[in-house]
């Protein structure tokens, strides 16, 4: 055998004992986090004292990004609200939604399940059947919260299907007030009192037309369709404090989705006023609708409070997914944003506070879901999880509570039609267009160092936890309505199709 044969059989030795290891360890790492996730919820249950049942209010904005706000010591705008509210709980640093898109992350938000697992992959209007919708068969949190004896109420965007069988007071909630559609005009935009920007690829809005209304998208109350004159960001945060004031004394579950921040940019004066040195008139607008919004969050704090319900209360906020790739938002230090599997578009703002539980100013870096928020909720008030399904999310409690400092979770996992991604540990794999990208965020959070070619044995693990993971979950059970394909959404020179 020549010298460079026995080198190269060397080589190749060291390469497979290389991954061998590698593997050996990610194993005994998952093992151990799977014993501990065990034990810290079974310590949970033994040590929960009776005592009255909390109130549950889960916030939940609309395409806000990592530093659109002062959670994590931003400075751009104002959000003295939010910025509390994180601060008088624990604040995640790493926290995650299951989709980049809106529906599928709130259909898994509502289900503690990948919305893999039952098709609902994709935005619902998609469906050219207009049959689109979280499956009747699943199980949401409202459900589970009502039959704990619970009233439950939703104010804000459902966008999980339009069709009667979809809507909110057929899936577990008492009270309604909102649309069912992914969104709409936040007041007439042809008011004096308007400000409002569009996109210069849109088709501009002749000033001389009368509004025609919000039409397929109009806001409801129950089922009835109603004329919602107030600015919506406003009007949403009415029906939330009256639902707080009218339900304080009896247990209740209080989902709050508003439309904000995202689009179409439309703000009243009075908080267009507050941004008079943004010269560009898109932050500017933008800018002034997250004032608007954190406005509003703090008045649910102070019904919250004013009734005597602030120190029994868990109070969850966050994004439905990351801000718009745009001029004028801020995914800071992450890298692109909504649409696409980099850590701006998965990686949004995560907090939750309960005076009674969880100790002010927690800062928590594991690695989080929004699938995790139905079961520390049915943990919280005592309930009971189904029983005939298996739920992704694990309860955040003993965590929070500081029973246990171990990572909740092993591996969280992203499909996209093609596009997958995959983060364990300090790895995250991002697969589309038929390459990987892979980054270590323990040192590289911005996904600027694609090392892959470097650590191709890790590019094998995740890949096949990938596709071990996928083998549970069904085809979308409707097409994408579209991608983003612009250059703005292609990585390193690579065009991209970021399905929808």
């Amino acid at each position: 055998m020549s010298a460079s044969s026995e080198e190269m059989s060397q080589g190749a030795s060291e390469q497979a004992a290389a991954a061998e290891e590698a593997s050996s360890s990610i194993e005994e790492m998952t093992a151990n986090i799977r014993q501990n996730a065990v034990d810290r919820t079974r310590a949970w249950y033994a040590a929960r004292e009776d005592s009255p049942k909390p109130n549950v209010v889960v916030i939940l904005a609309d395409d806000v990004g990592y530093c659109d706000t002062e959670m994590y010591g931003c400075d751009t705008v104002p959000t003295p609200n939010i910025k509390q509210l994180a601060g008088e709980g624990a604040l995640f640093t790493a926290g995650y939604v299951t989709s980049p898109v809106c529906s599928p992350s709130r259909a898994s938000l509502m289900t503690g399940r990948y919305q893999h697992r039952f098709g609902h992959e994709f935005l619902p209007e998609a469906d050219p059947d207009g049959n689109g919708g979280l499956p009747v068969a699943e199980i949401t949190l409202a459900d589970a919260m009502r039959d704990a004896g619970y009233v439950t109420g939703m104010v804000g965007k459902w966008h999980l299907g339009a069709k009667e069988e979809f809507h909110p007071l057929n899936r577990g909630f008492d009270e309604f007030y909102g649309m069912v559609t992914w969104g709409a005009d936040y007041a007439d935009p042809t008011r004096d009192d308007m400000r409002v920007w569009t996109h210069p690829l849109a088709p501009p809005r002749d000033p001389d037309e009368a509004w025609a209304g919000r039409g397929a998208d109009t806001v409801m109350r129950g089922k009835e369709p109603i004329d919602e004159d107030q600015y919506l960001t406003e009007a949403f945060t009415r029906e939330a404090v009256a639902f707080i004031e009218a339900s304080r004394d009896r247990p209740f579950f209080l989902y709050v989705p508003y439309t904000a921040i995202h689009g179409p940019l439309q703000v009243t004066q009075k908080y267009y006023d507050r941004f008079a040195h943004v010269e560009d008139e898109s932050k500017r607008i933008y800018q002034a609708m997250t004032s608007a919004l954190d406005d509003g969050i703090g008045e649910l704090l102070d019904a919250l409070a004013d009734n005597g319900l602030e120190e029994n209360t868990i109070v969850v906020f966050m994004s439905d997914n990351g801000a718009g790739v745009a001029d004028y938002t801020n995914n800071s230090p992450l890298r692109l944003g909504k649409h696409t599997l980099f850590e701006g578009g998965v990686r949004v703002p995560f907090s939750m506070k309960w005076p009674a539980r969880i100790a002010a100013g927690s800062v928590y870096d594991h690695p989080v879901s929004s699938l995790d928020i139905f079961p520390t909720a049915i943990a919280a008030i005592g309930g009971k999880l189904p029983a005939d399904r298996s739920l992704d999310g694990v309860n955040l409690l003993p965590l929070v509570t500081g029973s246990d400092t171990e990572p909740p979770h092993e591996t969280l996992f992203w499909r996209q039609g093609p596009n997958w991604a995959v983060r364990h540990a300090e790895w995250k794999l991002i697969h589309a267009a038929d390459r990987n990208w892979l980054y270590s965020l323990s040192d590289d959070i911005g996904e600027q160092t694609n090392v892959a070619e470097q650590h191709p044995d890790v590019v094998d693990i995740l890949t096949g936890r990938f596709r071990e993971w996928n083998s549970a979950n069904i085809d979308p059970l409707w097409p994408p309505v579209g991608a983003k394909s612009l250059p703005d959404f292609s990585i390193d020179g690579v065009a991209i199709n970021w399905a929808l």
